[in-house]
């Protein structure tokens, strides 16, 4: 796949480059619902380097039923994915946390703690995109109390969220920052969802952009989206933490 960072408008950026780090992805080889295996992986690093990042955070699922994943899961992995990278002299950081699904399974992973983070003690957590977890905001303060500052994944396509706007403001207020899916904002997801990531920056409820990568067809539609000039154009009206990282 060739990548072009060709942008018309010369205001806009051309490439990713200005976060400089992809806090949530799906690259490791063989342990989640995104890349199969190394040669996977490696096309995917390189797809995300050409677009301008230099720093990748993968964040594998773990969710038990389907993806019960951990330290013993994702460290090797990473190893792997890194040594490949090495060897195929590319110039990027590989890093690893992880993705946790707060359903029922959530509970003992949370007791046992050394939960895998992100930069800053930043726990990746996700939930049902039909319901929340009937103990949302109970995670949220366990999470906190043993120190980790949580970060929700992709709160636009939460849908039952939509029509009760403020409860992104209740959970900004009790510490949960937020992190938006970049193709949300492309329709990827369809109308519903980019809506709802629009009004989310504009009322500046977003902390950080990631690509969640998963497959190839993802990479095609982050090429595509450094030529959507509204989505882009809303993008450099704000500023995220990536960058921090």
């Amino acid at each position: 796949m060739s990548i072009r960072l060709f942008q018309k408008k010369a205001n806009l950026p051309q490439s990713f480059g200005f976060l400089k780090t992809d806090l949530h992805s799906h690259i490791l080889p063989g342990i989640d619902d995104g890349a199969k295996d190394v040669e996977e992986s490696l096309e995917l690093v390189r797809g995300l380097h050409a677009l301008g990042y230099d720093r990748l955070i993968a964040t594998p699922h773990i969710l038990m039923e389907l993806h019960p994943n951990s330290a013993a899961t994702v460290l090797p992995a990473l190893e792997q994915l890194r040594s490949a990278v090495r060897e195929a002299g590319l110039d990027v950081r590989i890093d690893a946390a992880a993705e946790y699904m707060m359903d029922d399974g959530f509970e003992p992973v949370l007791e046992a703690g050394n939960l895998l983070t992100l930069p800053g003690n930043r726990v990746l957590v996700e939930m049902g995109f039909i319901n929340p977890p009937p103990r949302l905001h109970d995670y949220l303060f366990r999470l906190q109390t043993k120190g980790y500052k949580p970060l929700l994944a992709h709160p636009e396509r939460y849908l039952f969220l939509k029509d009760r706007f403020g409860e992104y403001q209740r959970l900004r207020e009790i510490g949960c920052e937020f992190q938006l899916n970049l193709l949300s904002l492309h329709g990827y997801y369809g109308k519903p969802v980019r809506d709802t990531a629009q009004k989310l920056l504009k009322h500046n409820l977003i902390d950080f952009l990631g690509t969640d990568l998963h497959h190839a067809r993802h990479l095609d539609n982050l090429q595509n989206l450094l030529t959507d000039s509204a989505a882009m154009s809303l993008l450099q009206r704000h500023t995220f933490k990536n960058t921090q990282l």
